[in-house]
Order: structure tokens, then C-alpha cells, then sequence
């Protein structure tokens, strides 16, 4: 099975991840504009009604593509429960132990039911007994301390949360773009 392949735009910077067939057929359109990663997949296409050969596509694990695909640039990455609890690397971040995605929940620090919004920055991991013991009060309301500031991950710590599979030469990849943009930032 190919894993997802990791998407840039022409100028290097992070897409998406998209399915190995999207990336075979952008080989076909010649779209692909240059490959990083050391990985690369063989896919057999089909049978050339003419000569009778079949054709293969060699893909890249990392591939930049020369297209109008919309990069995740402006607003928030989609916030999901899966990638909140990477996030928080599936802690409670009130009484700090580790458990299963089942038996996690989304905690709002300020509750919804009091203007609170469904946002990175509102919303932590808890183990359903935090999250019932913290009720519809802030966590200083209710005597319970975070142990992390929430955040909303950047493009780089997005892509590594959204894929449950990433190769090696793509997590160096997003790992790089990562410390890139934090350097810049502290600048």
C-alpha cells in the first residue's frame, strides 16, 4: 500500500496530502515541477492500445506541483478531535495522564455556554472525568490548572497531525519547514 504523498507548491511550501492516484495523474499531466525525499513508489498504469505496453509511473514521496491548488495560508487548520488529541499527544491537560482516543473528550476553557468559541486556542484534551469534575465553569472556577497553553498548530504541525503514516524523508521535510518559520518568527 502507497502511503499518502505530500504535496508542495512550486516554490516549496506545503499543501496537502493527497492520494497516490491524484499524484500519478499529475506525473501524467506532467505538472510535477521537481521531487524531494528519498522514497519514491512504482505504479503500474495501463496497457497502451497500440504497442501493447504497459506504463509505470516512478512518484516521489514529496512532490511540488505547479498548480492553483489553494495552500492552507489564511484562518485555521479544520479542528477535529483526532488532531486535537496529537495534539495534546492524547494527555488530559488537567490531571496530566494518557489515555485512548475513546476515551478523551474536548474541553473548552471557556465554556461554550458562556461565549466560549470552538478554537485552538479554547479547546484541550480531558479525560471524561476532568471534563465532568470542570462542568461548565473555567478551569480557575473550577480549582483545576492547565498544564500546556493551548495553540494552533502551524501549516508544518498540521500536516504531521492530519496523517497517521508519514515517511521518514516527509516528517524531515515538515520538521524543517517548521524550525524555518519559528526561526523567522523569533526575528
Amino acid at each position: 500500500m502507497i502511503p499518502a504523498i505530500l504535496k508542495l507548491d512550486a516554490g516549496g511550501l506545503p499543501v496537502g496530502w493527497i492520494h497516490w492516484q491524484t499524484a500519478a495523474t499529475l506525473y501524467a499531466r506532467k505538472r510535477v515541477c521537481w521531487e524531494a525525499g528519498e522514497e519514491r513508489f512504482a505504479v503500474a498504469g495501463g496497457i497502451n492500445a497500440r504497442t501493447g505496453e504497459r506504463s509505470f509511473f516512478e512518484l516521489g514521496s514529496i512532490i511540488a506541483v505547479a498548480d492553483r491548488s489553494k495552500r492552507y495560508s489564511q484562518g485555521e487548520p479544520l479542528l477535529t478531535n483526532r488532531t486535537l488529541f496529537q495534539r495534546d499527544q492524547n494527555l488530559c491537560l488537567y490531571c496530566g495522564d494518557e489515555f485512548h482516543n475513546g476515551e478523551l473528550t474536548r474541553d473548552h476553557i471557556v465554556p461554550v455556554s458562556r461565549g466560549g468559541e470552538n478554537t485552538w486556542e479554547n479547546c484541550v484534551t480531558a479525560c471524561r472525568d476532568c471534563n465532568q469534575a470542570k462542568d461548565a465553569r473555567t478551569p480557575e472556577e473550577a480549582g483545576m490548572k492547565l498544564l500546556a497553553v493551548p495553540y494552533t498548530p502551524n501549516l508544518a504541525e498540521y500536516l504531521i497531525l492530519q496523517n497517521r503514516r508519514i515517511l521518514a524523508d516527509q516528517m524531515e521535510f515538515l520538521k524543517s519547514f517548521a524550525r524555518k518559520k519559528a526561526q523567522a518568527a523569533r526575528r
